[in-house]
């Protein structure tokens, strides 16, 4: 019979669990047989000594049988997920996922809400009036297979140790650590049930990985383990040194994610969401390279099929479709507030963090779960890296409704924007991709 104390032990001393191991201290956990303490000991055992790629992978898939497999064998073809670690403005899912599903490729995907900085796919398609995220498993089937796409909420039922595990890391110091953050990405995916996987690993000040070689090793770790598990999996490294988008917030996020699909907005979530959707692709077997994939792509954009499946995606879901050609039905704020730049010059960093939390100080954020969310709240960027500022200029427009909280929002900006006479470079968008064969920098 295992007893906890003895686990505890041997990761403290720097020793490898067998799966068997891993299977019942994720299982005695999940059911109340494991009291916290006794798992906060083993998460810091773990924290300090590691794991090996094995042992990574055994803790993924006790996780994900910790509760209920979808399984999507019924839906015709190749079925591919995606998955960013989070960022600011990250809106490529909205864009990605009626792209891919355009091009013949069935998109099945179980999404969150946000937490502090990091904008929630659910809570981006709760601001579209009427729409539905919270789908049974049959609703959620029947949708993939009529429209070859559909996103709803992750239920409770859907790797429960990882929730209730993540709650005791948060409040443990143990975070940081590279297994159990793949492993609890992971297991969500695995427990989804996609054939394969494609990973947007975000690097910078508005990521939790904050530098390459880090960002490197958490994206070589979850490749890892889909391949352990039968998932083909591949990541793209993107940089979070200023917000992807220009738009931060769910309803401002919404339209945005219209616009590049009617061939418009911001040229880097342009460019990173076409990459994604091209990735997924070829993992599919749709396309045979990335360059005709881009293609295809950029054509599904300009006959506005990608939009047509956007429309009809909404639609599905019980939205309402006429957003698509009057988003002013999306919910929208009462004040908007220039955040006027107070000198002269390039900017050189914007603290993409800070820009984050100045979202969510309006509204559009969660301090802590379950807390209630202005759909309408945001920022509107003016500036990015690079850019020539002269002093009066806007560095971003605040969308509230409350104008205290606008003004703290303005002056936590202006603290993370910073400007200098020096010319700089622009940041490196893409970084690269890590799969089977390693990292390979990405070349433009």
């Amino acid at each position: 019979m295992m007893r906890m104390v003895n686990l505890i032990r041997k990761k403290r001393e720097g020793l490898s669990h067998t799966p068997a191991e891993l299977e019942y201290i994720i299982s005695a956990y999940t059911k109340d047989e494991i009291p916290d303490y006794q798992m906060a000991a083993w998460l810091m055992a773990t924290f300090l000594q590691g794991m090996n790629r094995e042992e990574t992978a055994a803790l993924t898939i006790a996780m994900a049988r910790s509760g209920e497999m979808v399984d999507l064998s019924s839906i015709a073809g190749i079925k591919i997920d995606k998955h960013s670690t989070g960022g600011v403005a990250d809106t490529t899912t909205l864009i990605v996922a009626p792209l891919v599903a355009a091009a013949g490729v069935p998109v099945a995907k179980m999404s969150g809400r946000g937490l502090g900085f990091t904008g929630g796919t659910i809570d981006k398609l709760e601001s579209i009036p009427g729409f539905r995220t919270q789908l049974d498993k049959n609703e959620f089937l029947d949708a993939v297979k009529k429209h070859s796409l559909a996103i709803t909420g992750q239920g409770p039922a859907i790797a429960p140790a990882d929730g209730k595990i993540y709650a005791l890391r948060d409040v443990t110091s143990t975070v940081e650590s590279i297994p159990l953050i793949a492993s609890s990405i992971m297991s969500k995916k695995i427990a989804a049930g996609a054939d394969k996987i494609l990973l947007d690993v975000k690097v910078g000040s508005g990521a939790f990985m904050k530098n390459l070689p880090v960002a490197i090793e958490l994206a070589r770790t979850m490749v890892d383990i889909g391949i352990l598990v039968g998932r083909e999996t591949k990541a793209v490294l993107t940089s979070m040194e200023e917000p992807l988008g220009l738009a931060v917030g769910n309803s401002l996020e919404v339209k945005e994610a219209i616009d590049v699909l009617t061939g418009h907005g911001p040229e880097e979530l342009r460019r990173v969401s076409l990459l994604l959707g091209a990735h997924m692709l070829v993992l599919a077997g749709e396309a045979p390279n990335i360059i005709v994939a881009n293609k295809l792509l950029l054509e599904l954009i300009e006959n506005q099929k990608a939009l047509d499946k956007f429309q009809e995606f909404i639609v599905s879901q019980g939205g309402n479709p006429k957003l698509i050609t009057k988003k002013e039905l999306l919910p929208e704020a009462a004040f908007k507030i220039d955040v006027k730049s107070e000198q002269e010059g390039y900017i050189q960093h914007i603290d993409t963090a800070q820009i984050g939390y100045s979202a969510m100080v309006l509204g559009a954020g969660r301090e802590y779960k379950g807390q209630r969310i202005d759909l309408a709240a945001g920022i509107i960027m003016r500036c990015r890296i690079g850019d020539f500022i002269r002093a009066g200029q806007p560095l971003a427009v605040i969308h509230t409704n409350d104008l205290v909280k606008g003004q703290e929002s303005r002056q936590r900006i202006l603290k993370a924007i910073t400007c200098s006479s020096i010319h700089c470079e622009k940041p490196k968008l893409i970084l690269g991709t890590v799969d089977n064969d390693g990292f390979k920098e990405y070349v433009s």
